[in-house]
């Protein structure tokens, strides 16, 4: 495939990285295999022991050196990161659509996002702000400022194999940090091809081996992370369960864990919205990416006077989603990432139907011409209870549960009572209801919107969310301040010395 060419991922590849130099090892092999086709695509060679540590290493030398270029230097080799991704964009959108399984206009999209934070961290590079504020002693300044970290690792998904690690990657670049990024291994030829794009742009403005580098490997290399004293700041996105496991090493060292973990987001339908917007919205939310979105839309939480316009109006959307090649842009929905992820959700449809519940479109397991790799399901919808023990899980596929509701504290309480407090969405016209949804009583949610689903946020908005979400924000807004210590700074430019709580010495 020329797109596979273009991005120099081999048949064979090494799995770790400083920069332009790859390290040899004796890992495991990975072989990726993509869900389009079942066609295996490359291989691996992950990180054994040796190879992490000389990787590591790196990373703690390079760190010496890279902290001291400016920041707005620093921003300019993002800069030309971001360039050099707008010259791969179609060949690397491409690999994420084949890898992964997304449609290629989220492909194309997803590397868009790319580009668009290190459009993002190049304007950042000169505002990495402090404060100044006044000290109660005569003669004396203060100000607060903040310093890189360090080393900080990133450990990213599957369902956005290279967006999620731009979003960690240029924001502790500028901010003076180095980095190491394990990619997930379902898709670790995404993470090979980013490390050629970024290696040229380093080798280019001789900038040091290990400013930034990849180690690829399973479940193992993510504990040497989570475990490693040498990196101050952890980035993990997954699932609540990995992220739990995460925070609990992370923390028994005191390092800093920024957990981006999982959703089981709701969409609230009043009587008062554009139901057209809804539908679309609550469309493009759950079948989006199959439903392997952590910010896709699992529940729509409809007002009873209109439950059974929207419901109708719903199965109609459905029934005109084409199921295909991902590759093939007439296709709405692709495949799951692989045959676990459809037995979890043929087991998630099973369990709904155990406790009562009534899908209204079915779902199920493609097969025949065009579905021979087994990962194609039917998005399906459900009608259920807000208890419903599957409706309080994630299922990271495209189930959708209908929920009614009365009045706008019931909606909002079936919304909040999950255990995942990702994103969160109100389709409304009513002024009132929209501003109780985001007021202190309204949602609980990292997100919250008005009028558009809970997919599809925008990279200059700080991106996380609360309870079993995590609590850490990536992305926009002031998520920068995560990458870097904090500190004090006092300066006695008189001619006495002032002590605290007013003690005196004779001297």
């Amino acid at each position: 495939m020329n797109f596979l060419k273009a991005l120099r991922v081999e048949s064979t590849n090494t799995g770790v990285s400083t920069g332009a130099k790859w390290i040899q090892s004796t890992g495991e092999i990975i072989d990726s295999y993509s869900p389009v086709d079942g066609k295996k695509i490359g291989s691996v060679i992950s990180a054994d022991k040796i190879s992490y540590e000389a990787a590591i290493k790196k990373a703690e030398e390079a760190f010496t050196a890279w902290r001291l270029m400016p920041a707005p230097k620093r921003g300019e080799i993002v800069r030309q990161i971001g360039e050099a991704l707008r010259a791969n964009k179609e060949s690397l959108g491409k690999l994420v659509s084949y890898e992964m399984g997304k449609s290629l206009q989220e492909g194309y999209g997803e590397v868009q996002e790319m580009i668009d934070i290190c459009d993002f961290a190049v304007g950042l590079s000169r505002q990495l702000h402090g404060f100044t504020m006044h000290s109660e002693r005569p003669g004396h300044r203060m100000y607060e400022q903040y310093h890189p970290l360090g080393i900080v690792g990133i450990i990213s998904a599957f369902n956005f194999p290279v967006a999620v690690w731009s979003w960690n990657a240029m924001l502790a670049l500028v901010c003076g940090d180095v980095c190491v990024w394990k990619p997930s291994e379902k898709t670790p030829l995404c993470g090979v091809a980013c490390q050629h794009i970024i290696a040229d742009v380093f080798t280019k403005n001789n900038i040091p081996e290990g400013v930034c580098g990849l180690i690829i490997g399973g479940r193992d290399v993510g504990e040497w992370m989570a475990a490693d004293t040498r990196i101050p700041l952890l980035s993990a996105t997954g699932s609540t369960r990995m992220g739990k496991a995460v925070g609990a090493t992370v923390g028994a060292r005191l390092g800093r864990a920024l957990l981006e973990l999982g959703g089981n987001n709701a969409i609230i339908i009043s009587k008062e919205a554009d139901i057209d917007i809804a539908i679309l919205g609550s469309l493009f939310g759950t079948v989006g990416t199959a439903g392997q979105r952590c910010t896709s839309t699992r529940r729509l939480i409809i007002q009873d006077e209109i439950y059974e316009t929207v419901k109708t109006k719903l199965v109609g959307a459905y029934k005109q989603l084409r199921i295909g090649d991902p590759l093939d842009q007439k296709n709405h929905v692709g495949p799951l990432i692989d045959k676990e992820a459809v037995q979890l959700y043929l087991g998630s449809i099973e369990k709904c139907k155990a406790e009562g519940g009534n899908f209204i479109v079915e779902g199920g397991q493609l097969t025949g011409a065009g579905y021979e790799s087994g990962c194609y399901v039917k998005p399906c919808i459900a009608e259920a209870q807000p208890g419903y023990k599957i409706v309080q899980q994630e299922t990271f596929a495209p189930i959708l549960y209908l929920l009614k509701y009365k009045t706008l504290d019931e909606a909002i309480a079936i919304q909040n009572e999950v255990p995942q407090g990702l994103s969160s969405s109100i389709m409304t016209l009513n002024l009132r209801e929209a501003e109780q949804f985001l007021s202190h009583a309204g949602s609980d949610c990292g997100i919250a919107n008005v009028n558009i689903g809970t997919s599809g946020a925008e990279i200059g908005g700080a991106f996380g969310g609360e309870k079993e979400t995590g609590g850490g924000r990536e992305s926009g807004s002031d998520a920068w301040k995560a990458y870097m210590r904090r500190q004090t700074n006092t300066i006695n430019f008189s001619t006495s010395l002032p002590l605290a709580q007013g003690i005196k010495f004779d001297v």
